[in-house]
């Protein structure tokens, strides 16, 4: 029985009536070229965000990605930013997030004349943007019902598949109980698991979607020739791809699995969702199984997920923007060493001082404080890291448009 799950705080009720822990004004840049001015405009602010697109092409996917965190449950209100002869136009990204009743504003660095300027034209932008989401912030009563939260693990050792995982999986069968919804990704480091994640599929339809997704991954790993094991891993007492995959799947719990979401989706009814974020086949010539912590994070963030868990035996200094990144290890020295990083010690599983439920009831707590406005140490150092990958899914295009 979840004790916790009638707990209430107040979070940000935004118009589609998903329920925000965060009010935060996001900057996004639609070209590399303005990325400085971007990044100058949040210098130093706390409620200034920023994530950006390089390229100077259409991407279809990174432009659904942005959208999607555009319109996250923690976002008030966005600034978009352009050079000004890029492809995605800083103009549609507004008038998007608009439509979603969110104010937001945008312009170009070239019209308004350069660096400096730029930089001073956004401070004032994000001023006012701040001071309208203020004025204007709805509060609702939340509970564990409203949350969706993602996990994420890296820099895993041995220790990640005996206490990190499985206590984010006992969580999660407490968040799910409570009506909440969970999701997990990295299907490439379950390659070995076909018949374990079918057997948790909820129903035929789910069932259908993971094989799919399992066996997609699977072709793309021998595409790449490349399997997500690394060496930080096998120095931390990994051996094999299949004991990595173990403890990965560790971090779903126990509870049946939905289904099959893709980056950007959010998920369409309560429960445990597995993320696919494996190119499509037309597109496995190119890429890596896991180019990165972040990405996953970011993709995660992007099915709407208020905050993220991040599971880590040997240590991460990473954090992520506009959801809150709580990072978890199963390592009690690591912990130790790395105090300052590091929220939460589920190696206390592994010399006795607690038992799992009590682990998972502790993590609760935590995730709750954090809902509730506490920041995580990702939070209080600063560290909002954010990377978006090139690539593409089958889902409808969208138009976004150009200005050459």
């Amino acid at each position: 029985m979840n004790n916790n799950a009638a707990v209430t705080w107040n979070g940000y009720l935004r118009p589609d009536g998903r329920k925000g822990v965060r009010n935060i004004v996001l900057v996004i840049y639609t070209v590399q070229c303005a990325s400085h001015v971007a990044h100058g405009i949040a210098k130093d602010q706390e409620d200034v965000h920023v994530i950006g697109f390089p390229g100077c092409y259409d991407n279809e996917y990174a432009v659904r990605l942005m959208l999607a965190l555009a319109r996250h449950p923690n976002v008030g209100a966005v600034l978009s930013v352009g050079l000004g002869c890029e492809y995605t136009q800083p103009e549609k990204i507004a008038q998007v997030v608009r439509e979603s009743g969110r104010p937001a504003e945008w312009f170009y660095i070239q019209d308004a004349g350069g660096t400096r300027a730029g930089i001073e034209k956004g401070v004032r932008l994000v001023t006012q943007l701040r001071q309208e989401i203020r004025r204007m912030a709805k509060r609702a009563p939340m509970t564990l019902a409203d949350l969706c939260i993602g996990c994420e693990c890296g820099g895993s050792d041995g220790t990640s598949g005996l206490a990190g995982n499985p206590v984010v999986g006992r969580f999660f069968d407490r968040l799910v109980d409570a009506g909440g919804q969970a999701i997990f990704e990295e299907i490439v480091e379950m390659i070995g698991l076909k018949d374990i994640i079918l057997s948790r599929a909820a129903d035929d339809q789910a069932r259908l979607q993971l094989d799919a997704a399992y066996e997609k991954a699977v072709r793309y790993c021998q595409s790449v020739r490349q399997y997500s094991v690394s060496p930080g891993n096998f120095a931390g007492g990994l051996t094999t791809i299949e004991e990595k995959s173990m403890g990965a799947f560790a971090k779903s719990g126990s509870r049946g699995i939905q289904g099959v979401i893709k980056v950007a989706q959010t998920p369409p009814r309560a429960g445990l969702w597995l993320m696919d974020s494996v190119p499509d086949p037309h597109f496995m010539g190119f890429g890596y199984t896991n180019p990165n912590d972040t990405e996953g994070i970011m993709d995660l963030i992007s099915a709407g997920c208020q905050m993220v868990l991040f599971v880590t035996g040997r240590g991460s200094v990473i954090g992520s923007p506009i959801a809150p990144l709580i990072k978890i290890t199963g390592n009690s020295q690591t912990f130790k060493r790395m105090t300052e990083d590091i929220d939460f010690d589920a190696g206390a599983v592994l010399d006795g001082r607690m038992k799992m439920d009590q682990a998972a009831a502790a993590l609760e707590e935590l995730v709750v404080d954090v809902a509730r406005g506490k920041l995580t140490k990702p939070e209080a150092l600063g560290h909002r890291e954010y990377f978006v990958m090139y690539k593409h899914q089958d889902t409808p295009p969208l138009q976004i448009g150009c200005r050459a």
